[in-house]
């Protein structure tokens, strides 16, 4: 078999040492069919990445900078057009706050290799120990096994884009291979020529509602997104982002709008129009600026601070 030529993106932003334990993790992957390269966007606007040699020489490394903060559609485009140049056959991009599985990469390539018509897919993803939202629920031996994601679903009556499973316990109830709504930018390996019939990430979302956006592009094309259990993760959760931020109030309320818009049937129009005036009254703080951004157009970084 010849080996497939892969190279996984990831972005860091003042946060070397996640970064720098993300790589260390990347030399227990399985690459036994598969020619590893790694890019590293470093977004960091304080403090700049450092790769010391023992890391840098055992992979193919390549670290851009771009000199200022380009967010996650921002800074993984960059590592995608940088991928395509160098004729990447499939690329994953993936969270650096992150524990990986051995087999995860080879798992997901045995699975996309078994279909042409598969564009993207996605593993079965745990919150990391320690990491779940509601840590005092689960037993001890529960604990690395909560799921953060087990495949996408999109309530288009309610504009909710949410991960299958969330805060359940495996226990084989998502064990089966399936296409699911949309794959989640933690972590999807994208065959190249999704990108090239499709386009990159759509850059106005800057960051949240990015991968819901590609996926709907992906869907609408010839190409189909599969959840594959066999491959796994452990994500400790807004590594970059604190979950409940003001970061988070602002883009999600923002993006969910642009999403909406975008895709949602009329009836969901109408309704996300109404919630969206209820924001801009009784809303939080970025709540409100995330509103009237979208509608004065602002978009990618916006107005946020």
């Amino acid at each position: 078999m010849t080996k497939k030529k892969i190279f996984l993106a990831t972005i860091n932003f003042n946060n070397s040492k996640t970064t720098l334990n993300f790589l260390k993790s990347l030399k227990n992957l399985n690459t036994e069919d598969i020619e590893l390269h790694v890019i590293i966007v470093d977004n960091s606007t304080k403090e700049k990445l450092s790769i010391p040699k023992e890391l840098s020489n055992f992979t193919n490394l390549i670290v851009l900078d771009p000199g200022e903060n380009t967010g996650f559609t921002g800074g993984n485009n960059r590592a995608i057009k940088k991928a395509l140049e160098e004729n990447a056959d499939y690329i994953l991009i993936i969270n650096n706050d992150v524990i990986v599985d051995k087999n995860l990469l080879s798992e997901l390539l045995k699975r996309a290799e078994m279909d042409k018509s598969i564009g993207i897919v996605v593993p079965k993803i745990y919150f990391a120990r320690g990491c779940e939202f509601h840590k005092e629920r689960y037993k001890e031996n529960e604990l690395g096994r909560v799921f953060w994601y087990a495949g996408g679903v999109i309530d288009w009556e309610n504009m909710i884009v949410s991960h299958r499973g969330v805060d359940l316990v495996d226990q084989g109830q998502y064990d089966k291979t399936e296409e699911t709504d949309f794959a989640t930018g933690c972590c999807m390996l994208v065959r190249n020529e999704v990108f090239r019939e499709i386009g990159l990430l759509e850059d106005k979302y800057f960051l949240y509602f990015e991968d819901a956006d590609f996926s709907q592009r992906v869907k609408s094309s010839s190409f189909k997104i599969i959840y594959e259990p066999k491959a796994i993760l452990w994500h400790e959760n807004a590594g970059s982002s604190s979950s409940g931020s003001s970061l988070q109030d602002y883009f999600m309320t923002r993006n969910r709008l642009l999403f909406g818009f975008k895709y949602a049937p009329s009836r969901t129009k109408v309704a996300l129009f109404r919630e969206s005036f209820k924001h801009l009254i009784s809303g939080r703080k970025y709540q409100k600026k995330g509103v009237l951004d979208f509608y004065l157009k602002k978009f990618n970084k916006g107005s946020y601070l």
